[in-house]
């Protein structure tokens, strides 16, 4: 699969856009095992325009990570195209892409992200200019609509099925597709019937890429057999766990899961993870001005991750050791943390 002349491999996975998630640390960490493109945390139009710190530093791009792809996300035309060009100046990403998909209240109730499934005219004037303010290839993310029963026009063509063709003539050289409405969040089951009736659109010529609901190596490959996809993109299901790029690829590569990561292997890439969010929170960027960051501003980042982790179901008692990591302030502490939890995993496996 390529975007314009990015090649992505065959099958490509990619990591998700998420707010206070896809911070740098983690992207690379992701792109190590395997992830075929890597996405920032969403960046408001507004806030890089007011030249916020905060956003700016949401752009920053590590070699080592491309192709990297940075999402913005508006609600008007102006914005869009200024914070589009300063993405492409201060960052140089690989892909922009633009997102249209956010579901939260505070981003779609004021008619950006997912609030402009409501407004596709509008959704469909942004993203032509964004297309034509940028020498990078644009890219979207959308939902399926913005409720059940939208998704179907009154001529009988789903909604989607029909804005993907215009937002593929406004110039976008890729589509993520969620496969649920605005209205539906993260509640239910995604539906990728209509990512597939995109894909199979013999008018559709631009890679499709489908999102929502992958967590294993066996829904990745059913994703790609059954929908045909050019590209699976996973979010939630990678924390806690960033080697799932690893079994994916394995799996895609060679129908067999990765049997490499061991469990000393697995708890020892969770260290790594603190390690690199610690160190990339206590970094300084003398070219922003920005004021140190403590160690504590990594661990927060960290340890919602952590809390997450499949590792960590069916041990025992977990719940007080979830409290824990969510409390802990240092990185000593979510080292013990963790001590702890892989000595319960190891009891448990021993009396089963």
């Amino acid at each position: 699969m390529k975007i314009r002349n990015i090649d992505l491999g065959n099958q490509p996975v990619v990591l998700a856009p998420m707010e206070d998630v896809t911070d740098q640390a983690f992207r690379m960490l992701c792109k190590e095992f395997g992830a075929s493109m890597v996405y920032s945390e969403f960046v408001s139009a507004d806030a890089l325009i007011r030249n916020v710190n905060r956003s700016l530093e949401k752009i920053r791009v590590d070699d080592a990570e491309r192709p990297v792809a940075i999402q913005i996300y508006g609600r008007d035309v102006p914005s869009m195209v200024e914070a589009a060009k300063i993405v492409e100046s201060e960052a140089h990403p690989d892909v922009l892409d633009i997102n249209f998909g956010c579901p939260v209240k505070k981003v779609a109730g004021k008619g950006a992200g997912a609030g402009m499934l409501k407004q596709p005219e509008l959704m469909l004037e942004i993203t032509r200019a964004v297309v034509d303010a940028v020498q990078i290839p644009v890219t979207v993310k959308t939902r399926l609509g913005w409720d059940v029963p939208t998704m179907i026009n009154p001529d009988g063509i789903p909604f989607i099925v029909d804005l993907a063709e215009r937002l593929q003539d406004c110039g976008i050289e890729a589509l993520t597709l969620h496969g649920r409405t605005r209205s539906q969040m993260y509640t239910g089951e995604a539906d990728w019937s209509f990512i597939g009736q995109v894909k199979n659109n013999p008018r559709m010529h631009i890679p499709i890429i489908g999102n929502g609901d992958i967590c294993t190596a066996e829904q990745t490959k059913n994703a790609f057999d059954q929908y045909g996809v050019d590209a699976v993109m996973i979010g939630r299901a990678t924390f806690g766990q960033p080697w799932l790029f690893k079994d994916i690829r394995t799996f895609l590569d060679t129908g067999e899961h990765d049997k490499d990561m061991t469990l000393d292997w697995m708890f020892s890439v969770l260290r790594r993870q603190i390690e690199n969010s610690v160190a990339y929170s206590l970094r300084e960027d003398n070219a922003l001005k920005e004021r140190k960051r403590t160690e504590l501003g990594g661990i927060i980042h960290v340890r919602r991750h952590l809390a997450s982790s499949p590792l960590f179901k069916g041990i025992p008692d977990f719940r007080q050791t979830r409290i824990a990591i969510l409390r802990a302030e240092t990185q000593n502490e979510l080292f013990a943390l963790l001590d702890e939890a892989k000595a319960k995993i190891l009891a448990a496996n021993r009396l089963s």
